[in-house]
């Protein structure tokens, strides 16, 4: 029997809850229950840009703030979705999806590849430290497969072919091999690997299914790639980082997506630019 309130959830979720329910049931009654959510035939395809936000490091401003540049952005009709494990302080508009208790940190990032997210159709994952420069519409639109960035490596080594997660392109439980993958031996990815982009490489390769490339103009590094200097101020603690100097750049105009991987988070900018576009 669905309950009728469950403690520290909003009138928002509550819906959502209510409304998985009563899709559950009726897949019930229709033999479905065995079926994946991303597989129902009930379900209509949808567009979604999907985050997440574990812990502390990032807060909820984060991700209202992302949901705003991408509305501003985007003429496509998407649903905004959060993985996380706290909810509050982020809009009701914005669906949120519980993160599995034994994830931590950048760990938290091959759960978005799981076949068990209420979640059919194209799914245009992004960091929550990002600002959007311009419509987002052709990422959506750039491969019926899935797509990631080139890491920001190749500012150094142009030949570099390995990936950077901050955005990621793919069809809801597409690649759901690759979170069984990861599940089946979490302990050993995460002493073999640095981070999640290394795991992604690694498993996209011995699984045979490799990203297509975003253009690298399309997604660049705010301090590598668009900036002139990219000295940070190291009195500062980590992730509290400001730049040296401030500079009055903008991002090129086939440049959808700046990511500020590392320091400085947006936040923490001084760049005119930024300033006016993260909000």
């Amino acid at each position: 029997m669905s309950k009728k309130y469950v403690d520290g959830e909003t009138k928002e979720q509550r819906k959502q809850r209510k409304a998985l329910e009563k899709l559950a049931k009726l897949d019930q009654e229709m033999g479905l229950l065995d079926i994946p959510y991303n597989a129902n035939p009930l379900v209509k395809d949808k567009y979604y840009v999907l985050c997440l936000k574990h812990g502390t490091k990032y807060s909820s401003d984060y991700v209202n703030i992302l949901h705003k540049m991408v509305k501003r952005n985007c003429t496509l009709d998407f649903e905004m979705v959060c993985l996380t494990d706290n909810s509050q302080g982020i809009d009701p508009d914005i669906t949120i999806l519980p993160l599995p208790k034994e994830l931590t940190g950048w760990w938290c990032k091959p759960y978005m590849f799981s076949s068990n997210l209420p979640l059919k159709g194209k799914v245009l994952y992004m960091d929550l430290d990002v600002v959007i420069s311009n419509n987002v519409d052709k990422l959506f639109e750039f491969t019926d497969g899935w797509a990631t960035i080139r890491d920001f490596t190749r500012k150094m080594r142009p030949t570099w072919r390995k990936y950077n997660s901050s955005v990621v392109l793919f069809e809801a439980g597409s690649l759901s091999q690759f979170w069984d993958d990861f599940v089946n031996d979490q302990k050993k990815h995460q002493r073999k690997f640095h981070g999640d982009q290394d795991w992604l490489y690694d498993v996209a390769e011995r699984l045979n299914n490799p990203a297509k490339l975003f253009p690298d103009n399309w997604i660049m590094s705010w301090k590598w790639e668009i900036r002139q200097s990219k000295d940070l101020n190291y009195k500062m603690p980590k992730g509290k980082r400001t730049l040296r100097t401030v500079e009055n750049v903008t991002p090129p105009k086939d440049c959808s997506i700046c990511v500020f991987h590392g320091d400085p988070n947006p936040e923490h900018c001084e760049d005119p630019w930024v300033k006016k576009n993260w909000k």
